[in-house]
């Protein structure tokens, strides 16, 4: 039906050049935690997040006060109320510090 026509097609080879600088060392510990040693940050946001979870999970538990049937809606609410607030407990505690070597 046709012809194909074929050429031989040659790439530039890159040049051996030095090989690329090693990235530089991990941040340590003592540079990342100098914003994680700030309590304030961390009382406001901790209390912050456990407000926000037991707030989310009282709007999860109205339904059940007043009386109507469980729905898997409200109890999916307060399970994730109830992580937010540990995830508030967690930021507060700062769990990392106390099991340092």
């Amino acid at each position: 039906m046709g012809s194909s026509v074929s050429h031989h097609v040659e790439y530039a080879r890159p040049s051996p050049a030095t090989p690329p600088a090693k990235p530089a060392a991990p941040a340590s510990d003592a540079q990342d935690s100098s914003s994680a040693d700030c309590w304030s940050c961390r009382l406001l946001s901790g209390s912050a997040l456990f407000g926000a979870g037991v707030y989310v999970y009282l709007l999860g538990q109205r339904p059940m006060k007043r009386g109507l049937p469980v729905q898997p809606g409200s109890i999916a609410q307060m399970v994730v109320g109830v992580c937010i607030a540990c995830f508030g407990v967690v930021v507060l505690a700062d769990p990392k510090k106390s099991h340092q070597v």
